[in-house]
């Protein structure tokens, strides 16, 4: 077997260390993708607002 004694938890910490590093990629990811969610969102909303400005234009300046 190992020469370890039965209380050493050196393998479960680095297994739990590993665990919170991954945890940590994980929040990292969902936080950049919804920031690329909210920066599409924002491109949306702009994009409609330009063209109601745009649609307003034409049916109030053209006679």
């Amino acid at each position: 077997m190992t020469n370890r004694d039965w209380y050493d938890d050196r393998d479960y910490e680095s297994e739990v260390e590993r665990a919170e590093r991954m945890t940590r990629i994980g929040w990292r990811a969902i936080a950049g993708v919804v920031g690329l969610l909210g920066i599409g969102v924002i491109a949306v909303v702009v994009v409609c607002l330009a063209a109601v400005i745009g649609m307003a234009y034409v049916v109030v300046a053209v006679p």
